[in-house]
């Protein structure tokens, strides 16, 4: 008479159990690095919206507005945007974000200098100290 062997013998789970941990250590740092890209994006692009509603605040008032609520732009969820400088011939501006701190995005036009710690390098560009 034989013996019936229904189920799963304590290696074939362990050998389970061991791939799917491999598995999670490929995945999670992928994981983490496209969620840190995409807070980049999040200060990238809330920066490049502010610049394109200082350009239509400047064309009705002739002078770059101080406060995001002067100018309509809003921030994307995490992201704090502070205009640093705006006078009539410029502004500056860093953003921010909760999920990467020491971290940020910055930008300036015209005679504007960029802000204190701010990586912006040229006129008008987006750049961001970590990605």
């Amino acid at each position: 008479m034989h013996a019936r062997t229904d189920g799963f013998t304590l290696i074939e789970l362990l050998i389970v159990v061991v791939i799917i941990g491999i598995l999670a250590a490929i995945a999670i740092p992928k994981f983490s690095s496209v969620r840190e890209r995409a807070y980049f994006s999040a200060m990238k692009s809330d920066l490049k919206n502010l610049a394109t509603q200082q350009e239509v605040y400047y064309n009705a008032q002739y002078a770059f507005g101080s406060q995001l609520t002067d100018v309509g732009a809003t921030q994307s969820e995490g992201v704090t945007v502070t205009i640093n400088e705006a006078t009539g011939t410029g502004w500056s501006a860093t953003a921010t974000h909760s999920g990467l701190p020491g971290e940020q995005c910055g930008v300036y036009h015209g005679d504007a200098s960029p802000a204190g710690g701010s990586p912006a390098t040229q006129v008008s560009l987006v750049m961001c100290s970590g990605g």
